[in-house]
């Protein structure tokens, strides 16, 4: 018998779903023990934790976006407690990497289950991060989205058609495995994962459970490239794209550029400093 704590968004997405009907009913006739907590504006980290204590489960499920996932597992951090997701975002970025159904019957399925892996995470800025993080384009596409009114794919796909005609080149300045890099980009990403919620594959060669995270320096955004990252597998053309493998980075940009960590927009940063946190999390994924 399982006890899982359910952490539901009702403000995650544009869909309609009454999550909290569809859990109870889902459980009315299984030997399992639920509850829910629902998120609201005041919620913060110490109420969850407080929920965790007082209920004890065995899983803390996530009913959310990126976002409600990364708070719900801050709270797990250093704890042998799992942690379940119910994609309900616009995007579902971390979801889909691990391949958990956005139908939630299937996703209800993984949970009962319960097989689970180790991940690592990064530690950005103090901020941490279980799926992707990047600074410029894609984040200041972010920014945009969150002020409009359109969700979804279309309204990130409008959101980032703004900015693409303004956003500036990046001079930046990395250190990687001891080596200075000085380099000029649109976009570079802090990868633990390999795809955005848009089905774009930023990361071809990216896995949660190593002991490396990837970075990705987009240093020029054109037709092709975005092409590979969307329907190949081809190999990014090194004059356009480069990918860098390490345990640790450390970053400087000559302005201050736009920031985000797994969907949430973070404002705008000069320096990003970048650690690994091997086997941080526990995760409820499908059995395949």
């Amino acid at each position: 018998m399982l006890r899982l704590l359910f952490i539901i968004n009702t403000g995650s997405g544009s869909n309609s779903t009454d999550w909290a009907s569809v859990i109870t009913n889902y459980f009315v006739d299984l030997n399992h023990t639920i509850e829910l907590h629902h998120l609201t504006k005041t919620c913060n980290q110490a109420t969850i934790r407080e929920k965790i204590q007082l209920f004890s489960p065995q899983q803390v499920v996530a009913v959310g976006g990126d976002g409600t996932i990364k708070l719900v597992a801050e709270c797990l951090l250093e704890t042998d407690i799992a942690l379940g997701i119910l994609p309900a975002g616009s995007a579902n970025g971390l979801a889909k990497e691990l391949g958990i159904s956005t139908e939630p019957t299937k996703a209800l399925d993984v949970l009962i289950n319960a097989y689970s892996k180790k991940i690592h995470l990064t530690n950005i800025n103090g901020e941490m991060c279980i799926h992707l993080s990047d600074i410029g384009l894609n984040a200041y596409a972010m920014k945009r989205f969150k002020s409009q009114n359109v969700r979804g794919m279309w309204g990130y796909f409008i959101a980032s058609l703004n900015v693409l005609v303004q956003n500036p080149r990046m001079e930046i300045s990395m250190k990687i495995d001891k080596k200075d890099i000085k380099i000029n980009a649109e976009m570079i990403v802090i990868a633990n994962g390999t795809t955005y919620g848009t089905g774009a594959t930023i990361n071809p060669i990216g896995t949660l459970d190593d002991e490396l995270f990837e970075v990705i320096v987009v240093k020029e955004i054109s037709f092709l490239e975005v092409f590979k990252m969307f329907f190949s597998n081809l190999s990014y053309n090194l004059n356009k794209t480069e990918v860098f493998q390490t345990n640790a980075l450390s970053m400087r940009a000559t302005k201050n550029v736009h920031f985000q960590v797994d969907g949430e927009y973070l404002g705008k940063i000069k320096t990003l400093n970048v650690t690994l946190m091997p086997d941080a999390l526990q995760i409820i994924v499908p059995n395949v």
